[in-house]
């Protein structure tokens, strides 16, 4: 087993989790040199929900973001994750418009391409992936992981089977509502490493308080690559401190070599100056909230949720809207 590869999450899925997605570019910026120094697989700075945030909220080009970015972090591969066939938006396009889409982001400095479907359909795949191919950039194919009667480790591992059928370069397990348990994250992966000679890549939100035990479980069973966020930025909705998982490894066959030091000063500045410019959209869910477990809202829509709801002023009903959220998916044979 070689090191373990860390992806860092800060300048996107962290803020989408935490503050709604509203961090500007211009306070993404000012740490970007460090960023690039300290030697991470990747950095995911775009996609998700930051394009139609830079749009609707913050007055930013959110090609300009990934230029800017780009320019700035130029030795670390820049990381999106894509909805499939609804690219950044929230319904499907035409084939060529995700085809043109996917053109100009690797032209623009997208590296990686997560790309994923929230049904797990592999025909919502399959264009975006040839997309992906086609412009000579990795093509990360993930798997919406989540626990119901209909879902099962065997149907995961013949999904990856079709993914990588694909031409995927490497399968994501994405935990987004922060549904994997540790033990369950062991044999998954060596479910998947089983069905597919591939690099299995870890992503788990730390919403339900399980997800630094499951990354190491899941690295102990062979995934090469996992995500975390700088420790400032993590914990809560968002996922798993970098320099935990860093320390964690430190010393043993899966030592990831990245430079605690520098990790440090990247943390104090998102401490310091970031996270208390967008204290008004906090997450409540700043702690392990085990509602997540029956309610399986992805930690990415939780703050969008909250935001929504106070908007609305029924923030109130919060917990009328989590039991909803799991009563509706029972209904329609847990999607």
């Amino acid at each position: 087993m070689s090191k373990i590869l860390i992806t860092e999450n800060v300048l996107r899925d962290a803020h989408q989790s935490l503050h709604a997605t509203r961090m500007l570019t211009a306070d993404m910026l000012p740490i970007a040199a460090k960023l690039n120094a300290v030697g991470f697989w990747s950095v995911e700075s775009w996609g998700g929900a930051t394009f139609d945030s830079c749009i609707r909220f913050l007055n930013e080009d959110p090609w300009e973001r990934i230029r800017q970015l780009k320019k700035a972090i130029p030795n670390t591969p820049h990381q999106m994750l894509l909805r499939g066939q609804s690219i950044l938006g929230y319904r499907h396009y035409a084939d060529d418009v995700v085809e043109k889409c996917v053109e100009r982001m690797a032209i623009n400095g997208v590296d990686v391409f997560r790309v994923f479907d929230a049904l797990n359909d592999p025909r919502n795949f399959m264009v975006p992936m040839r997309a992906v191919k086609k412009s000579g950039k990795h093509a990360q194919a993930a798997i919406s992981y989540t626990v119901s009667p209909v879902h099962t480790i065997e149907s995961y591992a013949k999904l990856a089977k079709s993914l990588a059928d694909m031409g995927a370069d490497s399968i994501c397990i994405k935990d987004m509502a922060s549904l994997l348990s540790p033990y369950t994250a062991y044999d998954l992966v060596k479910a998947i490493k089983k069905a597919v000679d591939l690099p299995v890549h870890v992503h788990s939100h730390s919403t339900t308080g399980m997800s630094v035990a499951t990354l190491v479980k899941a690295v102990e069973a062979g995934a090469e690559m996992i995500d975390t966020s700088i420790s400032s930025m993590s914990m809560g909705p968002s996922h798993s401190p970098t320099e935990s998982l860093v320390e964690i490894f430190k010393g043993t066959e899966y030592d990831t070599g990245l430079d605690m030091n520098l990790l440090l000063e990247i943390a104090a500045y998102f401490r310091d100056v970031v996270r208390p410019k967008y204290e008004q959209f906090e997450s409540s869910f700043s702690g392990a909230d085990t509602r997540i477990l029956k309610a399986a809202i992805p930690g990415g829509m939780l703050s969008n949720l909250e935001s929504q709801l106070r908007q609305q002023k029924a923030f109130d009903k919060l917990d009328e809207v989590l039991k909803e959220n799991a009563r509706v998916c029972k209904d329609f044979g847990y999607p």
